[in-house]
């Protein structure tokens, strides 16, 4: 039953849902530029997700991406369990802020160990 407490803060509720069918709409509609990762296994165990930086000492993933959007799934045993969606840009800012604070790791990873990678902390993501 609806009762009027509810009925009071409906077209609130109902403007910010409209916020993020508008976001969600948009990627549907083509309007978004998407860059794809998925992370494997080895976030489940670190509490961390890996972002290629550079490659071969060459700005490559998040620093060449010409996408506005990040998305940064998470596979456990093949299996995608979830993931992240970030506007690029406030990635970029993300990351910035915490290496700042040092709360970001920088690693040689990927194949034959020739990607710079930031360890990004989920628990630090938002």
């Amino acid at each position: 039953m609806i009762t009027e407490e509810y009925a009071k803060g409906f077209d609130l509720d109902l403007k910010f849902g409209k916020l993020g069918e508008d976001f969600v709409k948009d990627i549907q509609d083509g309007n978004n530029k998407i860059e794809v990762k998925t992370e494997r296994d080895i976030w489940k165990t670190t509490g961390n997700i890996a972002i290629e930086i550079r490659y071969k000492g060459h700005p490559s993933g998040i620093s060449s991406t010409e996408s506005n959007l990040w998305v940064h799934l998470l596979s456990y045993k093949g299996v995608i369990e979830g993931g992240f969606m970030f506007k690029v840009d406030l990635l970029k800012e993300k990351i910035k802020k915490l290496h700042k604070e040092g709360n970001l790791k920088m690693v040689m990873g990927g194949d034959d160990n020739m990607s710079q990678m930031a360890l990004l902390p989920i628990k630090e993501l938002f």
